[in-house]
């Protein structure tokens, strides 16, 4: 009796070794940027929108690249993207109310 090896119809493409260092590359100048916006005073009155848009785009290349949902059915990238919407927006909407809810009465 035989053993039957199914046949892959299409080979997935899958990063190597050098993509993988790249991708880490700019994860790292992304975080030295966050610490650098930090630093400067005269962004302080965007540091929030800057560093939400610096950590969403850390979180999408890890989701894409080492948790492989770039090569994965779009529905799966569905979910995370809803995922950090919704995050981003209760996020938001917490930083606001309680900045609002901390300032001070008029009367």
């Amino acid at each position: 009796m035989s053993a039957r090896v199914p046949v892959v119809e299409h080979a997935e493409h899958h990063p190597g070794a050098t993509e993988y260092i790249r991708i880490a590359l700019v994860l790292t100048v992304i975080t030295a940027a966050e610490v650098a916006v930090y630093y400067v005073p005269s962004l302080r009155p965007v540091i929030m929108p800057m560093l939400m848009v610096l950590s969403a785009t850390k979180f999408a290349l890890v989701v894409m690249f080492y948790m492989h949902l770039k090569f994965d059915n779009r529905l799966f990238s569905g979910f995370f993207i809803f995922g950090l919407v919704c995050a981003a927006f209760m996020i938001t909407a917490f930083i606001t109310l309680f900045h609002l809810l901390s300032a001070p009465k008029a009367f």
